[in-house]
């Protein structure tokens, strides 16, 4: 005699079956997790908790509350370091950002030495950081003997004191930031602009469209998404600037290129005052997250439309 299968009972194994599914993934992901969490999560709430606690890291921590941001906002120099952090991040933008997908679009049109020059164009990503500032700092020397001034002088300009202006300063740095940064940016745009289909392009050119409104009307729409991944990644590193600042000008001249970052390094390294110098980080990290979430929501729309 044949057992019959009542449909409860179909339905509670099924139950029973996702559960132990659930609980089998969970036992997968529990090591993730956890190193996830150690990682990660726990430097982060330690970080928070100190930076209310005045410490050497070496002695007990002892207990401050709101002293460290008060000393932090009572410091002359908070708000030009980030004047001029925004004032890096706004000139990356309009230097970096539209850079990288020019090139991007002009080498997806070679027809011969395209494999060259990408391996060209992500060259200075394997660079290592210091060193290629380093290299640019030599190349932005004030005088004549200056790679960057020799090369004006062909055109009859400078020569210019470069990283010893307080307003030439900073654009030096960018333009040393979006060289050593664009070839990641190039990379992508060109493994974007693969998956443009090319019976658009075709379309627009029977349509008697030029080159630039082809890329206007046809290459950028298929990239938004793309570019604005790119743009919020671009704003949170730019936000972030250290190596150049500290590397090329050490904040100078007369403080025009101090960051935020640069700040939160002299007051842990030079100061000793790593209960500031965590606070201003914190700082700094809730400045992110605000930015990143106004991002993404004014670009939702347009984003998905």
């Amino acid at each position: 005699m044949t057992a019959r299968t009542t449909p409860g009972g179909t339905a509670s194994r099924r139950a029973s079956a996702a559960r132990r599914s659930a609980w089998s993934a969970l036992a997968f992901l529990l090591p993730a997790i956890f190193l996830f969490g150690y990682f990660a999560w726990w430097p982060i709430g330690r970080s928070v908790v100190l930076a209310f606690q005045q410490t050497n890291l070496v002695d007990a921590p002892e207990w401050v509350g709101w002293q460290n941001f008060q000393e932090l906002f009572a410091d002359p120099l908070l708000p030009q370091a980030v004047l001029n952090t925004l004032w890096f991040a706004a000139l990356s933008l309009v230097i970096g950002l539209p850079l990288p997908l020019a090139v991007a679009v002009l080498m997806s049109e070679l027809r011969r030495g395209g494999a060259l020059a990408r391996t060209l164009a992500y060259l200075p990503v394997v660079i290592p950081p210091v060193v290629s500032v380093l290299l640019w700092k030599t190349f932005f020397n004030p005088g004549e003997e200056g790679v960057v001034n020799a090369v004006l002088d062909l055109v009859g300009l400078g020569p210019y004191p470069w990283l010893q202006s307080p307003d030439l300063a900073m654009p030096s740095l960018v333009i040393v930031a979006t060289w050593s940064g664009s070839g990641t940016a190039i990379l992508v745009y060109l493994a974007a602009l693969t998956g443009v289909s090319t019976e658009l392009y075709d379309a627009a050119e029977l349509d008697g469209a030029s080159v630039w409104r082809r890329v206007w009307h046809v290459t950028l729409p298929q990239l938004r998404g793309v570019i604005l991944v790119l743009l919020l990644l671009q704003i949170i590193g730019a936000l972030q600037v250290f190596t150049e600042p500290y590397v090329m000008t050490d904040g100078g001249p007369a403080n025009a290129t101090v960051t935020v970052l640069l700040m939160i390094y002299r007051y842990a390294f030079l100061f000793g005052d790593y209960g500031v110098a965590t606070a201003l980080s914190v700082l700094l990290a809730v400045a992110l997250v605000v930015v990143s979430a106004a991002y993404l929501r004014l670009t939702r729309a347009w984003s998905t439309s």
